[in-house]
């Protein structure tokens, strides 16, 4: 009898839990179905975006850069949660791409029709679907100042072994016209390329660098410059070059010639002599008629390395 009873419990069981699955499974199906219906039914939302205007001409600013535009968002319910997840509502309108037109004084406008395509595009949606409170957007477009500047090359460049750099690199413009509102013109005297990195270089080359517009706090019409830089092989070089002096005094000096220890460029190798050099002492240590005089490498060619020079102070004589 007690095993009947039980018999009959757990088939009561079973059947309970096999009714309560398919509740579940019902219930899950009607509200996914439930929920389909109702992302499928079109909704009309009312949003704000951001938009940031960029791309201005090199000679003008936006003043109004950034505003927020309030649209109709008509779209089904899928896509309303697509639009509920997105954080950054914010477009950028590149004016260099957009028909603006001068409306009075420095401010322009353009059809929000560029707003509500861009928007779209963000939310894969139709720009039809998409309805603009203004039919045109305003901002503020000022004049700026301008400036030519000189460019400044900026590089980190290793050469080879026995390889150094030949000269001064060549720019190609060598100065810009830059734009920028009047206080930060004023300070500005030279206009820096990005960093150009090269290592282990051995030979000529070539390369076309942008240039640092500080973030775009100014602007110019040229945006890169091209750079040609030129690779010698470079030798060893002690040259001994007189002493003397360049007026009417008389002198003799001990010694009579500083040795100056340089790298020299192979090709110009047999062009360098001790006449391309010359030396200067303190003359004011001479009208005060002080026994050793301070000598120094006054000039030497521009694509000589110097990398030691003695003595650094001589004994003189006045001829009478």
């Amino acid at each position: 009898m007690t095993d009947e009873l039980n018999r009959i419990k757990q088939k009561v069981e079973r059947t309970n839990k096999h009714s309560a699955f398919t509740f579940l499974v019902f219930l899950v199906i009607s509200t996914a179905a439930w929920f389909l219906v109702k992302l499928s039914e079109e909704y009309v939302t009312q949003t704000t975006f951001r938009v940031v205007m960029e791309g201005s001409p090199s000679d003008k600013w936006v003043s109004s850069d950034e505003q927020s535009v309030k649209m109709s968002l008509n779209i089904d319910g899928f896509h309303t949660l697509r639009y509920k997840m997105i954080r950054d509502r914010v477009v950028t309108i590149p004016l260099n791409e957009v028909s603006y037109r001068l409306e009075n004084g420095n401010t322009y406008s353009f059809s929000s029709q560029y707003v509500a395509e861009k928007v779209a595009e963000k939310l894969n949606i139709n720009a039809s679907d998409i309805t603009m409170n203004d039919a045109k957007i305003y901002f503020t477009m000022d004049a700026l100042k301008s400036k030519v500047v000189p460019v400044v090359l900026r590089s980190d460049i290793t050469t080879a072994r026995q390889y150094e750099i030949y000269g001064i690199p060549m720019l190609d413009p060598s100065s810009v016209t830059i734009y920028g509102p009047q206080e930060v013109i004023d300070t500005i005297k030279t206009v820096r390329t990005e960093p150009l990195t090269m290592n282990n270089v051995s030979q000529n080359f070539d390369a076309t660098i942008p240039l640092d517009l500080l973030g775009g706090l100014i602007h110019s019409n040229i945006l890169e410059v091209k750079a040609e830089v030129q690779v010698e092989k470079f030798t060893e070089m002690d040259v001994e070059v007189p002493i003397k002096m360049t007026d009417s005094l008389k002198m003799r000096f001990f010694p009579e010639t500083m040795s100056v220890k340089c790298l020299v460029a192979m090709r110009d190798y047999a062009s360098i002599t001790p006449e391309s050099f010359s030396v200067a002492f303190d003359k004011q240590q001479l009208k005060a008629r002080q026994p050793l005089l301070d000598v120094r490498l006054a000039s030497w060619p521009p694509t000589v390395q110097i990398l030691s020079t003695r003595p650094d102070k001589v004994e003189y004589l006045i001829v009478q």
